[in-house]
């Protein structure tokens, strides 16, 4: 299977459930908790100066990035 690289810049982060044996779970994408059960959700990444967002259905395709700022303005819109 042939993979896209991973865009520049994703800040990997190490899972709290790793263990010392090299067997780690290292997280760059994150899908929502509120993603539906058809799999139709967004995955986002953050990145230096930006946060990247791509089709959790298409994995290797183009991730649209959005500057920090922004993303969180648009946050905030999402939020009570």
């Amino acid at each position: 299977m042939m993979t896209a690289p991973e865009p520049d810049g994703i800040v990997w982060q190490k899972s709290s459930y790793s263990c010392s044996n090299g067997g780690c779970v290292e997280v760059g994408w994150r899908t929502s908790s509120y993603c539906a059960a058809n799999g139709n959700c967004v995955q986002v990444a953050p990145a230096p100066a930006r946060v990247l967002v791509r089709d959790s259905k298409d994995p290797e395709g183009l991730a649209l990035a959005v500057p920090t700022p922004a993303w969180r303005s648009f946050l905030r819109t999402l939020t009570p």
